[in-house]
């Protein structure tokens, strides 16, 4: 009693303040008891009953968006996110509202709402952690439905063929089987929330400028054992509901009016149950899409709207195939648990995002260089000087749809936009001061800021602190791609002059891609932290004083320069092949036209195959930076012990020593060399394993490795094939540092 009490007082405070929504009533929101109400029945059965009582229109209404609601005057049915889909109330089908959510829910901030900022995903997928992925997803599955959302539209898997992409840091970094089992976990977790996961951009959508012309010519083999198998294999972890294709093309075709890609890979081969939807105004046609394999057009209804019923009408697109679009849709609906948990706002545990985001941050931060134990910083350092970065006040967040708004604005105001689009294209600091968490971290010490704008100050400061640590950034965004991977001259000159006064010089990093360093030798320390996240200068600080050891380990190879990627020279588009996004005055409307028109097409060629990342620089010899799989501690390890016994899942085993006097936890590494006859680069990722130890400790490490990761695909015969002869299997703490090997034939 009493508790309909207090619902009938809830329901007239909402009445007399204005803000009456039944959706806020968990008690109200229960949907109607129809024959695909029956949660016994399969996800298929639910949809097939549903389809069976559907008008044509009710079915198109399905396979398109209803706008952008932020940039237009959206129906009030809107959640105010990237795009929704209508609800079928006669039906009981709710809307899917959909909401950018890379690492975190996007554009809060106008509608008064909160989201959780975690570590940019190349800087989560450096943790290795699938148990991380999995929170790391749960998380933003909470804050999804917290803000009335059923559907992300993060769980970006694309490789990084080009480096200097501008979305590097939505995506897992370079190698299929990382970056596939760490984001299949991600989603995963936001699905375990009855929130609809996604994957994306498929396919082989690697570079930001042009993007919506570029046609990447590429082998079939090589997009099956690079960018197509990284969707596999998280598809097969997560079972995601939707997957976005991409605005590229692909040996000709529109991704998403390619049938090779949705049809006979992700449709048939993968045996994905869920739908397609297009990357927003990646839509190119009505009968061409439809066929190849796509279900959605989003975000509005320029070709799957009254086009698409017309089709159907006149019989170009069959009832068949029309109900096949709308079955994936609906099976998605039942499947994820949406129809049988609505939906119901409410606020989002802010102090527990915090903690997942600073656990997640620890895990992540990479320590590349450590020259005579600069770090952690000790007890006997009684001053530091912070230089430049904005270290006093926060720290950078990556740009575009997936930029996650900072709680009470931005901790360093950027300019006014001169566009919609420069609203979500800008640089943001997030409100978390490595200043104050390191003087936080470290009281008894004299920890002072220098903004780094004048470099001779820089320098004087640096001189008359125990240890200089200078905080570099490299901003990303979506829609603009980096000229480079250097960092601006003015922080490089920063970071040479400040060394040159002490010898006792840190480099902390925030970027989203790898960065070049020419002062490499120079400085005593580097610390790779990503975008961090909102308690990323809070993980920083556990790190630099050592309260956290470092685990992290790079899921992306870091070249010496430029000149030695695939392709040194960054391939743009001719000017006719490009939409300005922040062009002044840029509007909304005209660039989605010009989209769905289809812009003049510009080539680029992936000779490069198989050898994508640390297989490119292992095949052409190139010495790097730093390699891929690798990460400092503040202790050692040894490896000794190993045993392989080959079967349908191989037993790789070996021992792991933590050879210091801090507890640590070490990132085990398996890589197999192929026989000459399979044509494969050097060597391929296999497993690995995250081991605990305390100071002494040994453990037996075993690493099961399925037959799948041992196949390579047979463009003749369509298949995946294991190529008989002898394997060496390496083991190690990177991909360049690997003391164990045994040859075993298969």
């Amino acid at each position: 009693m009493k508790r309909r009490i207090a619902q009938t007082l809830a329901l007239g405070l909402a009445v007399l303040t204005g803000t009456c929504a039944v959706a806020q009533l968990p008690w109200m929101n229960k949907p109607k008891h129809y024959a695909w109400s029956d949660s016994t029945l399969s996800p298929d059965q639910r949809a097939d009953l549903v389809i069976k009582e559907m008008t044509l229109d009710e079915k198109i209404s399905l396979l398109h968006g209803q706008g952008m609601p932020f940039f237009s005057n959206a129906p009030s049915a809107s959640n105010g996110g990237a795009g929704y889909t209508n609800a079928i109330p006669r039906l009981g089908i709710p809307a899917i509202q959909m909401a950018d959510s890379a690492y975190g829910v996007t554009r809060g901030q106008a509608a008064g709402r909160y989201s959780t900022a975690l570590p940019n995903n190349l800087g989560a997928a450096s943790a290795w952690d699938t148990k991380s992925a999995y929170e790391y997803g749960a998380l933003i599955g909470r804050e999804l439905r917290d803000e009335g959302y059923s559907m992300t539209l993060g769980g970006g898997v694309n490789l990084t063929r080009e480096p200097r992409n501008g979305r590097t840091f939505e995506y897992q970094g370079e190698d299929p089987l990382l970056a596939g089992t760490l984001d299949g976990w991600v989603e995963k977790g936001v699905q375990s929330n009855n929130i609809i996961g996604d994957l994306k951009h498929y396919a082989v959508n690697d570079q930001e400028s042009g993007r919506n012309s570029v046609n990447a010519n590429i082998s079939k083999r090589a997009m099956r054992e690079t960018d197509l198998r990284a969707f596999e294999i998280a598809l097969g972890i997560s079972n995601a509901g939707g997957v976005m294709c991409s605005y590229n093309r692909v040996n000709g075709d529109f991704a998403c009016e390619n049938s090779y890609l949705l049809t006979d890979v992700l449709k048939k081969d993968f045996n994905f149950k869920g739908f397609v939807l297009s990357d927003w105004g990646g839509t190119h046609s009505t009968v061409k899409a439809s066929h190849a394999g796509l279900d959605m057009e989003q975000p509005d209804k320029i070709f799957f709207g009254d086009p698409l019923k017309k089709a159907v009408e006149s019989g170009e697109v069959s009832q068949d195939e029309i109900n096949e679009h709308v079955h994936r849709i609906l099976r998605t609906i039942f499947a994820s648990g949406l129809f049988d948990h609505p939906v119901v706002k409410q606020v989002p545990d802010v102090e527990g995002g915090y903690r997942v985001a600073q656990q997640i941050a620890e895990k992540s931060i990479v320590l590349l260089k450590n020259q005579r134990n600069v770090l952690p910083l000790s007890s006997s350092v009684h001053s530091v000087v912070l230089i430049g970065g904005h270290a006093d006040v926060g720290v950078i967040t990556g740009g575009g749809s997936a930029q996650v708004d900072a709680p009470g604005g931005s901790a360093v105001p950027p300019p006014a936009p001169k566009s919609i689009m420069e609203s979500f294209m800008r640089a943001q600091w997030l409100p978390s001061s490595p200043l104050r968490a390191l003087q936080a971290q470290m009281p008894a010490a004299k920890v002072t800021y220098v903004s780094g704008d004048d470099p001779q100050a820089a320098a004087s400061a640096a001189k008359s602190a125990d240890v200089a640590i200078v905080f570099a950034y490299q901003w990303e965004s979506e829609g603009m791609d980096l000229p480079t991977l250097d960092l601006s001259a003015a922080q490089n000159q920063l970071i040479e002059t400040v060394a040159a006064a002490n010898p006792k010089t840190v480099v902390v990093l925030e970027t989203g891609s790898p960065a070049t360093m020419p002062w490499i030798d120079k400085v005593a320390g580097v610390v790779e932290a990503w975008y961090p996240g909102i308690r990323g200068a809070e993980a920083l600080a556990e790190i630099l004083t050592g309260t956290v050891n470092p685990t992290g380990k790079l899921a992306i190879t870091f070249p010496k320069s430029d000149a030695d990627l695939p392709h040194p020279k960054l391939v743009l588009p001719p000017p006719e092949s490009e939409i300005n996004f922040s062009a002044p005055g840029a509007d909304i409307s005209n660039i989605m036209s010009r989209m769905a028109k289809g812009l003049p097409a510009f080539q680029t060629y992936y000779d490069e195959g198989l050898k994508v990342g640390y297989k490119w620089y292992d095949a052409e010899k190139k010495t790097v930076l730093f390699p891929f799989g690798f990460g400092l501690s503040y202790t050692t390890y040894a490896y000794s012990g190993l045993s392989v016994t080959p079967g349908d899942t191989t037993s790789v085993s070996f021992t792991v020593k933590n050879t210091g006097k801090r507890a640590g936890t070490e990132i085990a590494q398996v890589y197999a060399s192929f026989p000459d006859a399979a044509g494969e680069p050097p060597k391929r990722l296999i497993g690995w394993a995250r081991v605990e130890l305390a100071p002494g400790e040994s453990k037996q490490v075993s690493v099961p490795v399925s037959q799948d990761r041992l196949t390579v695909y047979d463009e003749a015969s369509d298949s995946w094939k294991l190529v008989p002869g002898k394997y060496a299997i390496r083991v190690g703490g990177s991909s360049q540092d690997l003391p164990l090997q045994k040859t075993v034939s298969f």
